[in-house]
């Protein structure tokens, strides 16, 4: 799934309308599995000048970058966080957790070649589904549509949820963000 898709599905499950912290939790835990990707291409890319090719061909499927994805991509470990906010009755750790659990659980069927490790520490091995949200030739122009379909109906019910000016301008971007992905992905694979 796309990163917007991520952030606005966690939003969508997670996020309060009166409660911000709670909402940035949500909104924070539904990138966090991502975030190492970025900050690994971005160093790889602006520091090192690593071509692209090299980093998506090479680096992305290095046991180096594999081990980082093992631990931010951890179904057991998000759930024990998950459960420890919520009986602790800590709201916005369950937010956290409960969104980044969400797009795990979001991947994992939508991720051919390019999955990752999803069970750390029990298991380095990866699920290859024979779905991609991006790949033509595993079906993403099939699930693309859905993707962006179920996006707006999230930022609907979010547009509705949520009073504030702020928030409606956010989910708006993020569906916006969301739909040019969508349209880059289909047109470039």
């Amino acid at each position: 799934m796309n990163t917007p898709a991520h952030l606005i599905f966690g939003a969508g499950f997670f996020a309060k309308p009166h409660a911000r912290s709670i909402t940035l939790a949500a909104l924070a835990g539904a990138l966090f599995p991502d975030l190492s990707l970025y900050v690994l291409v971005a160093w790889a890319m602006l520091v090192q000048q690593v071509p692209p090719q090299i980093i998506f061909d090479d680096l992305y499927f290095s046991p180096e970058w594999r081990q980082v994805f093992a631990i931010d991509n951890s179904i057991p470990l998000w759930t024990l966080v998950a459960c420890a906010g919520f009986w602790a009755k800590r709201p916005e750790v369950f937010a956290f957790a409960g969104a980044a659990l969400l797009h795990l659980l979001l991947d994992l069927p939508l991720h051919h070649d390019d999955g990752r490790p999803h069970f750390w520490p029990f298991s380095m091995w990866v699920f290859e589904s024979p779905v991609s949200y991006w790949d033509s030739t595993r079906y993403a122009r099939l699930v693309a549509p859905i993707e962006g379909a179920a996006c707006l109906a999230l930022v609907v019910l979010l547009w509705r949820r949520f009073r504030s000016w702020t928030a409606r301008f956010v989910f708006s971007v993020l569906m916006a963000a969301e739909l040019w992905v969508i349209r880059q992905w289909l047109l470039f694979f």
